[in-house]
């Protein structure tokens, strides 16, 4: 059995990714966001890669239906409804409602993906129950792949420490794992910081320029370990919630 971290997509590939489990991180923000949404109601999140593609998607909706949401370089897109931050997306907000979602990082990194047999979004606030996930995949004999989006293309910190806490608390009690090196980095990483989790915020890049940028309490919400315990799921273009109707 392998899992493998990948900082990025820029040099991913289908045969990294094929007939694998594969778990997509941007911590700050946008796999949070998307967990926070489907928890607090949401039909569905549609991640896009560009804003104009979420204008022409809300055309085949009723306007009433959609919420059109995301953020350039950390901050709101002029004309959307909602910013990328968990604060926003409430129940009153987005219960029913489809998401048109664009970020910077996020939802390039999904789209990115190729051949996998499921893709799973993952963040610290869903993180045990992404994790029972890839534990069941692991026992069934799939192997798991972990993309952390980074930051403009780049490798960020945050990222790769919750990927190796993930690498972490799936190779409990295995030994049969193989790892790659990006998979040992994210563990040493994760293994620095722990449960401090505001502690790698206060030292990664993106977490201090959201803080500069006005958007600290979003980092506190982005830190609160399995505080939104669901599943997102990405299949056919959109993100649902994994439940009775979506069990695999």
């Amino acid at each position: 059995m392998r899992i493998d971290v990948f900082f990025g997509a820029a040099s991913l590939t289908m045969s990294d990714t094929a007939g694998r489990v594969v778990v997509v991180i941007d911590v700050l923000r946008a796999s949070t966001t998307i967990a926070v949404a489907l928890a607090n109601g949401a039909r569905a999140v549609i991640p896009l890669e560009n804003t104009d593609e979420v204008v022409m998607r809300a055309k085949a909706f009723d306007r009433s239906e959609v919420r059109l949401a995301g953020e350039r370089q950390m901050h709101p897109i002029p004309g959307f409804d909602l910013f990328n931050s968990q604060r926003e997306f409430t129940p009153e907000t987005i219960e029913g409602k489809t998401v048109l979602f664009s970020t910077t990082n996020g939802t390039a990194a999904i789209a990115a993906i190729q051949g996998s047999r499921d893709v799973v979004i993952g963040s610290y606030v869903n993180f045990s129950a992404v994790l029972a996930m890839v534990r069941a995949a692991l026992r069934g004999g799939t192997d798991i792949a972990i993309l952390c989006a980074g930051r403009d293309k780049q490798f960020c910190l945050e990222d790769a420490a919750c990927a190796g806490r993930y690498v972490h608390h799936a190779m409990r009690r295995r030994s049969d794992i193989s790892l790659n090196d990006a998979a040992l980095a994210g563990m040493l990483i994760d293994r620095r910081y722990s449960d401090n989790i505001m502690r790698l915020f206060s030292a990664s890049a993106h977490g201090r320029a959201l803080n500069e940028a006005g958007y600290g309490e979003d980092l506190t919400l982005c830190a609160a370990l399995d505080s939104y315990p669901v599943i997102p799921i990405y299949q056919d273009r959109q993100i649902t919630k994994l439940g009775p109707e979506r069990a695999r």
